[in-house]
C-alpha cells in the first residue's frame, strides 16, 4: 500500500488554529504528524523558560517524538500552530505495527527516517560548526519563504543569536 493512503485510511484529519499546541513538551503523545496546510513551531523550553526553536515545519513535512511514540517517554519538545493547519495525525501503534507486515509501507517509513536523520544532521552541523551569520545565509539559500511567514524574533530564537544580533547579521548579508 502506498503510505499517501495509508495515512488518510488510518489517521485522523484535525484542525488547528494558530496559537494552539498540537502537544506540549512534558505530554504523552503517541502519533506522528504529517502537514497538509499551514505552519508550525517546534521548539523547546529550557528550565528557566528560554525557547529555543528546534525547526519550522511546512506542508508536506512531517513530526512527532520518537521518545514519547516509540520509547513511551514524554514530549521532548512543544509543537504549536503559527498558522491554521490541516494535519493528519497517525497513531504510532499502528504504523508500527503495519511496516512489519507491509513491505511497501516499511520501504516508504525507512525512506522517510532517511529523509529525517539527514534534516537532523544538518541542522545539528549548522548549530555546531557554523556562524550564525553562516546559518542565516543558509536559511536565506535554503528556506527563504521562513523569513516572510516568522517574526523576526523566531527566526533569532531559530538562529540562536539575540534579536539585535540579527539585526547586525542582516546588516552584513545585505551590505
Amino acid at each position: 500500500m502506498e503510505l499517501g493512503r495509508f495515512i488518510t485510511e488510518n489517521g485522523t484529519s484535525l484542525s488547528r488554529e494558530p496559537g494552539q499546541h498540537v502537544f506540549r513538551q512534558g505530554d504523552q503523545n503517541a502519533s506522528l504528524y504529517f502537514v497538509k496546510t499551514g505552519l508550525l513551531k517546534a521548539y523547546y523550553l529550557s528550565a528557566d523558560g528560554k525557547e529555543n526553536i528546534k525547526s519550522f515545519i511546512l506542508p508536506g513535512d512531517h513530526i512527532g517524538s520518537l521518545m514519547a511514540n516509540h520509547a513511551g517517554k514524554s514530549c521532548s519538545f512543544s509543537l504549536v500552530c503559527l498558522k491554521q493547519c490541516e494535519l493528519m495525525a497517525l497513531p504510532f501503534r499502528t504504523l508500527y505495527q503495519s511496516v512489519r507486515t507491509d513491505p511497501d509501507i516499511s520501504a516508504a517509513i525507512v525512506d522517510l527516517l532517511l529523509c529525517f536523520a539527514m534534516k537532523k544532521e544538518v541542522r545539528e552541523y549548522e548549530l555546531l560548526c557554523l556562524s550564525a551569520e553562516d546559518r542565516y545565509r543558509r536559511l536565506l539559500e535554503n528556506t527563504p519563504e521562513i523569513l516572510k511567514l516568522v517574526t523576526q524574533n523566531e527566526i533569532a530564537r531559530y538562529l540562536g543569536v539575540t534579536p539585535v544580533g540579527l539585526s547586525r547579521i542582516k546588516k552584513r548579508v545585505m551590505a
